[in-house]
């Protein structure tokens, strides 16, 4: 066989084993999950049967309250976006749209947004209003919903 031939053979089964690999890999980043009124009454608590707050998962997560339309909550979006990868083993990054999800809206008392709801793992959740900076943001994170994982 002709080297250049091996050459040119060997790299098609490189690039093909790469490529492979790299289809083959789980991803261990986590994007932001949308939520709707049923997943939330799913996932984070069943307000309409319980009547003292018990969070469902196994992770702390933040609930983004949002709108379209809204211009500090374009400016949120991608700080959630990117901090959803930094935390992806220890935190679940929730967005509700509050135009769409009108009756979460109700419940939480949502009349200004964004506002976004940190919930430990245990413990009561809390429900922060406005844009804060994403220091502030990964503060409350390392200092509310990760405390009980360092002790």
């Amino acid at each position: 066989m002709h080297p250049i031939y091996e050459r040119s053979t060997m790299k098609k089964i490189i690039f093909i084993l790469f490529w492979c690999a790299l289809i083959a890999a789980p991803s261990l980043a986590e994007d932001v999950v949308y939520l709707n009124t049923e997943q939330f009454r799913d996932r984070i608590f069943d307000y309409k049967t319980e009547r003292e707050w018990v969070y469902k998962g196994d992770k702390p997560c933040v609930i983004d309250f949002y709108t379209t339309w809204c211009g500090p909550c374009k400016r949120l979006a991608p700080i959630m976006e990117e901090l959803s990868q930094t935390y992806c083993d220890q935190v679940v990054f929730y967005k509700v749209d509050t135009e769409r999800e009108r009756e979460l809206a109700y419940v939480f008392g949502i009349s200004s947004i964004p506002q976004v709801l940190y919930i430990p793992v245990n413990g009561k959740p809390m429900l922060l209003k406005g844009l804060y900076p994403k220091e502030e943001i990964v503060r409350i994170i390392e200092e509310y919903l990760l405390v009980e994982n360092k002790e």
